[in-house]
């Protein structure tokens, strides 16, 4: 922590010292006056009036009043949503009125595309393009959370509350079923850029190329689509601090209904240990979190610069989980040989000191018997510290493994990077890029002696320090050449790309402590290392990726657009004999608005694409003879270890490759009110990156990692942005998004080699179903089959009755009496936004749903019977579907459910205040936030978000099912406060 605030003392003197840069002004003086709307005539609030080549500026009032301060020679730049910018020169004026006339904004805005940028209307492929003040509000912890429901097509999803756990991200379904499912970022132009170094103040836009012909241009990484990261930079003028400060509360929202110590008294064959305890509010408190965010950015014509700093805090609802954040960032602009050199510098740097908790005391929370007390003082009690624990199978005290265990960890990120250009011409500039990303995540954990939960106990205390790093180094140069061919113009890109990938890290596990004073601080004083009873390792891979890639961009007449383009890539993770591979793109687009007069229709485009883009594998040396540790032998009087295959060699192992097709129409229409995009698209994943089995011998290894199989995706996507009213002293925008997606995985053979024509993944688990088969994959067949019997009743002797389905006449417990119950994935997402402004005040308010996905209940399937096992060892999950007569747990169709939901995931109301002139203080607003206040869901679980991996096993073929060891979904209050000097 005094390393933290030494940091942010020293970075606070930085930003400090860059107030030096601010150039002298000419004499200023007020200026007034009034921004009308053309039409009708009225006065526009909000409007956002500022003196050009700086960052002094002035909002409108609810009469579309001004005041701001400026000398004569300068301009003021008028701008507002929907409108068309105006430049205004003050002279000797005091007074300047101005009109504003409505614009095609939706499709001149300027988009960030791989290497570049394009208008909108010029764009051929499917982009989506969410700028800061679109993105979502409240307690943002993670950029992720800023793009949730905002994109088409784009699902993230992070089931539960845990403030340390990551958000999925899945674009256009399920790209691959193997590795690298999520799509590639890319940070102010730095590939494989990691989301923790960019705190979400600092963010300006975020760019999602959807489709293969927008990804294309990045290879073997772009086969889930890429987000284009582009952060805040300084403007001109003189120095324009910014403050954000928030404070908030959070409570648990969600659980899973279990009895009272009272209802469970009443269950025949209980156990009752004389307390009375409620488990969940045990394990679980108000967390308080609070955000700060420090900023500042200005320059001269030459240097521009700015510079924040980002303090978090925050805690989880769970005991002992959270982490404390600090970010910092630099970005720096400076133009050099008569503005024909310009180099650019970004710096962020990033600390997180994590508390994970353990969500297994949730676990245990939900199934504990509420007559168990949490703290006794009998003998067999004293040596687990005096948690209460039961000598029974899978039970442990729900507080003692929150209170007990340690579990700790620190993240360092630093990412940084140079860019030079230099324009020769107007038309023709070369650029060279450099960025380095160095991670580092250290892990530490302690059981102590007392602990029956985390090994501690029967360890005599255990200790586990990890330590991963990770370097990225990029180099890239690009030229560029624009020009004017009378009616048609051409941009061509074409560049090179080399990157190298470091990976390297260590481990020790160590237990029988002296004391447990030390957790995990002194590693040396376990006796397991003299005992050799001590596990040591480490590690240390690397791979490089190299390109040559091209662009060609041509516009006929603003009205028929074309482009091409092609990345060749290599990859060291490839075989010998596929270690390069081309990704070539076509889109092409017409303005039907420039050939059709068409009533109403400001701008309509139709575009198609096509574009091939690939996936290589997540990890290295997979294509290689490789040799790993295979245990110990004793040799001579001593233990020697030994070494046996751990892969066998694939030459031929390459990437997988995507092919996509995508038909889309981009519009804005009803004068200007409504503007939207809808795009269709399929694409098909060919050579998917699998462990097959093979046989032993001729192979020295039992699997060998494949190219084999194929998956096919379609679906419709619609966004819609509708300025429904737009008054001098009120105005509603409204916006929705929705999304359909079919998966069919039609093959999982490659020759005469096979995945298996159908395959079943994950079981249940203990206590009692390990045998379970809960998904089914299977070709020809949609992904995440949830499979099982279905429930037909219950039997005299209280076990569940299974549909006999292949007509034997008993249920067989056999493949052939179970069916598909249900599909993982949903067959719809939306996204619903509204925000009201009235006079100084501002609401908004954005649902998020899915809908046509299952969920399979654990805890139900474990839990929600009367079998013996059940009410003498745990508590009875108690919800809707509880059948007292059922008195033997087995999973069957009545523990999958429906999970469709519609989740209010924020609603923000503000108050922007009124600034006079003459005041340091140019902007204040406070606004009250409430995160997830309700939801809508016939789901009984504890949250029916979708669940894209199998949480215990991490098997992406294994997705559908909430294990017993999901963190509760909380609801966020947050206060908070901006302001711009």
């Amino acid at each position: 922590m005094e390393k933290q605030l030494w940091n942010l003392k020293f970075l606070l003197f930085v930003l400090l010292c860059f107030t030096t840069l601010t150039s002298v002004q000419a004499q200023q003086s007020q200026i007034t006056g009034k921004v009308t709307d053309a039409d009708t005539g009225e006065g526009i609030p909000g409007v956002s009036v500022l003196v050009k080549g700086t960052t002094r500026g002035s909002i409108t009032d609810i009469d579309g009043f001004f005041s701001i301060m400026a000398s004569p020679d300068e301009s003021l730049m008028v701008s507002f949503i929907g409108y068309t910018t105006i430049e205004e020169i003050v002279g000797n004026r005091s007074t300047v009125n101005i009109l504003l006339s409505q614009s095609e904004q939706a499709l001149t805005e300027v988009i960030v595309v791989g290497y570049g940028t394009q208008e909108r209307k010029e764009i051929t492929s499917a982009v989506t393009s969410v700028k800061a003040e679109d993105f979502n509000q409240g307690t943002v912890n993670d950029p992720r959370q800023l793009l949730q429901g905002k994109v088409a097509g784009l699902n993230i999803a992070r089931p539960g509350g845990n403030p340390n756990a990551g958000f999925a991200m899945r674009l256009r379904g399920i790209s691959t079923v193997g590795e690298n499912a999520e799509p590639l970022i890319v940070i102010d132009g730095v590939i494989g850029g990691d989301l923790a170094t960019v705190d979400p103040n600092d963010i300006e836009s975020m760019d999602v190329l959807k489709d293969g012909s927008a990804a294309a241009i990045y290879g073997t990484r772009g086969s889930a689509g890429v987000i284009l990261v582009t952060t805040k930079t300084g403007r001109t003028g003189r120095v324009v601090v910014d403050f954000n400060t928030s404070m908030a509360v959070e409570n648990v929202a969600r659980t899973i209904p279990v009895m009272s110590a009272e209802e469970y008294r009443q269950v025949p064959n209980m156990v009752d240990l004389g307390g009375n305890t409620n488990w969940l509010d045990e394990v679980t408190r108000t967390a308080f979190t609070h955000v700060h965010n420090l900023s500042l950015g200005g320059g001269t014509e030459s240097t521009t610069y700015r510079a924040s700093v980002n303090s978090r805090n925050a805690q989880g609802v769970g005991i002992n989980s959270g982490f404390n954040q600090l970010n910092a960032r630099l970005n720096l602009t400076q133009r050099a040989l008569k503005n024909k050199a310009v180099f650019t510098a970004n710096i962020a740097a990033t600390t997180i000191d994590r508390e994970f908790g353990n969500e297994n005391s949730f676990r245990y929370a939900i199934v504990s018997n509420p007559t168990v007390p949490v703290r006794s003082a009998l003998p067999q009690d004293v040596q687990f510290g005096g948690y209460t624990e039961r000598d029974i199978f899978d039970w442990f005290n729900p507080v003692s493994i929150a209170e007990q265990n340690i579990a700790d960890g620190r993240d360092s990120r630093i990412l940084a990077s140079l860019r030079g250009e230099y324009n020769f011409t107007s038309n023709f500039s070369a650029a060279v890029f450099y960025a380095t990303q160095r991670e580092k995540d250290w892990r530490g954990s302690y059981s102590p002696k007392t602990a029956k939960f985390g090994g501690g106990f029967g360890r005599n205390g255990l200790a586990r320090i990890q330590n991963d790093e990770r370097l990225n180094e990029l180099f890239e140069a690009t030229l560029n050449y624009n020009t004017d061919l009378g009616r048609v113009n051409m941009a061509l890109l074409g560049g090179y790309s080399f990157q190298e990938f470091f990976n390297q890290g260590n481990f020790m596990e160590a237990g029988d402590f002296l004391t447990d004073a030390f957790t995990y601080n002194n590693m040396g004083a376990a006796l397991d290392f003299a005992n050799g009873l001590a596990s040591v390792g480490s590690y240390a891979d690397k791979n490089r990726l190299v390109a040559f890639f091209g662009r060609a961009n041509f516009n006929f007449e603003d009205t028929y657009l074309l482009s091409i383009s092609a990345r060749y890539e290599g990859s060291s993770r490839f075989g010998v004999d596929n270690k390069w591979g081309l990704f070539p793109a076509i889109s092409a687009g017409v303005n039907i608005a420039n050939l059709v007069d068409i009533t109403g229709v400001s701008a309509m485009k139709f575009r198609a694409s096509y574009g091939r883009t690939g996936t290589q594998p997540n990890q290295s040396y997979l294509s290689l003879l490789r040799f790993g540790r295979q245990g110990n032998f004793f040799f001579n009087g001593q233990f020697v270890p030994s070494f046996g295959p751990i892969s066998n060699p694939n030459p031929g192992l390459s990437w997988e490759t995507k092919d996509e097709y995508n038909v889309g129409l981009d519009f804005v229409i009803f004068n200007n009110k409504l503007d939207g995009a809808i795009d269709y698209y399929t694409r098909v994943t060919t050579g998917m990156l699998l462990p097959i089995n093979v046989p032993v011998p001729p192979n020295l290894f039992p699997q060998t990692i494949l190219n084999i199989g194929e998956i096919q995706n379609s679906g419709l996507e619609v966004m819609l942005n509708y300025r429904a009213i737009q008054k001098s002293n009120f105005r509603w925008t409204t916006g929705i998004n929705f999304s359909t997606l079919s998966t069919n995985l039609r093959s999982l053979s490659a020759g005469d080699l096979s995945f298996g024509e159908v395959n079943y993944r994950s079981n249940f688990g203990s206590p009692g179903q390990n045998l379970t088969q809960l998904i089914r994959i299977q070709e020809g067949g949609p992904l995440g089959q949830i499979w099982g019997p279905i429930f037909d009743g219950v039997n005299e002797d209280g076990s569940p009755r299974m549909k006999d389905l292949n007509g034997s006449g008993d249920y067989c417990n056999c493949n052939e009496d179970r069916a598909q119950l249900g599909t993982a994935y949903p067959t719809f997402n939306f996204g619903f936004n509204n925000t009201f402004n009235y006079k100084q005040w501002d609401l908004n308010f954005f649902f998020r749903g899915s809908i046509g996905h299952y969920l399979i209940n654990s805890y139900r399937g474990f839990y929600e019977n009367l079998e013996g096992t059940t009410v003498q060892n745990y508590n009875i999950v108690n919800t809707k579907y509880y059948d007292p007569r059922i008195t033997k747990a087995e999973y069957n169709s009545s523990h999958v459910e429906k999970a469709d939901f519609v989740v209010l995931d924020n609603a923000t109301l503000g108050y922007n205040f009124f600034i006079g002139p003459g005041r340091n203080v140019t902007r204040l607003r406070a606004f009250l936030s409430v995160q997830n206040p309700f939801m809508f869901t016939g789901y009984t679980g504890v949250d029916p978000e979708v669940r894209y991996v199998d949480s215990e096993t991490q098997d992406p073929l294994a997705p559908g099912i909430e294990r017993r060891a999901t963190y509760f979904t909380t609801t966020i209050t947050t206060l908070g406060v901006n302001v711009s000097f």
